[in-house]
């Protein structure tokens, strides 16, 4: 009986004050699939550097003269520089890539953007040495070795174009975090106003309640119930809001980096991971709400 009666004036609250029931149910969905979108973004990130944490190369690219006449790099000073790398202590492998090898793992790349493939030319790809460091930090003594010597045109760590792309997917992250943070404000507001509203509805009913016996806490619980309710109604909407737009909007954007190997694959998986956490999320801030809520500015 008292279970039945403290359900049934739940649903009795969420039908009184359906409007703002709507609102905070819709604030905390877009509040949670915000911290989602946030939490999908550090997964890439953990995919990103676990996979290329130890295939992080630097590149020796070679001048015209040099790729354009030394194919097989037989002659200085490409073979010249192939040894000097090869004998560097730092230097775990070495790989020479022609301009004709550079040129086809290019079509590979971009073989779904055909409009690009037909726009370059063999000759905008430089020959070069892909270079694999036992010690990453130590690209700045093989730069200086290299850079200026005969046949060389630059030398490029892989590694910084990494650090620059980590970076924007950071502050992707952080703004997200950012966007999803002032969004659960208002989310707690909302439900703080909508306890205090469904309350002073109530008051007759729980007035008479405590007159005959029943406990503050027992008074108390089914506005408690109904901002969880709501909450994890919230959650259920980002939850569903991510696997949505993860289907029908991530996958189309990212279809070309994925495709290149550039960017690993979100899977639904990666949804399913982060979704518990939301639904926590949802569950213990609208409950840790809600009682503040009671204790500070209703008197039941």
């Amino acid at each position: 009986m008292r279970a039945s009666f403290v359900f049934s004036e739940v649903i009795t609250g969420l039908r009184r004050n359906v409007t703002m029931t709507i609102a905070m149910i819709l604030t905390t969905a877009i509040s949670l699939g915000l911290l989602g979108g946030g939490l999908l973004v550090v997964r890439l990130i953990d995919k990103m550097d676990d996979r290329y944490r130890d295939k992080v190369e630097v590149s020796v690219y070679l001048n015209n003269d040099v790729s354009a006449n030394d194919k097989t790099c037989a002659k200085d000073p490409c073979s010249g520089l192939r040894r000097a790398l090869q004998g560097n202590s730092n230097v775990e492998a070495v790989e020479f890539e022609s301009r004709d090898a550079a040129y086809d793992r290019f079509k590979r790349i971009f073989e779904g953007n055909p409009e690009l493939v037909e726009l370059a030319r063999p000759e905008a790809l430089p020959a070069s040495f892909r270079v694999k460091l036992k010690d990453t930090q130590r690209f700045d003594a093989l730069s200086q070795e290299f850079s200026g010597k005969p046949g060389v045109q630059r030398v490029v760590d892989q590694g910084e174009f990494l650090k620059r792309l980590f970076s924007v997917l950071t502050g992707v992250r952080n703004a997200t975090f950012v966007i999803a943070l002032v969004q659960a404000l208002a989310a707690l507001l909302l439900i703080s106003n909508t306890i205090q509203l469904s309350a002073f509805t109530r008051r007759t009913e729980v007035g008479i309640m405590r007159l005959v016996g029943a406990t503050r806490w027992y008074t108390q619980l089914p506005f408690l119930i109904e901002a969880v309710v709501a909450g994890l109604i919230g959650a259920v909407l980002a939850v569903g809001g991510l696997f949505l737009g993860k289907a029908t909007f991530l996958d189309k954007v990212l279809e070309a980096p994925i495709q290149a190997g550039i960017v690993p694959k979100l899977g639904m998986a990666d949804v399913a991971y982060v979704s518990p956490i939301l639904i926590l999320v949802a569950m213990v801030v609208s409950a840790i709400t809600g009682y503040v809520t009671l204790r500070l500015y209703v008197r039941l």
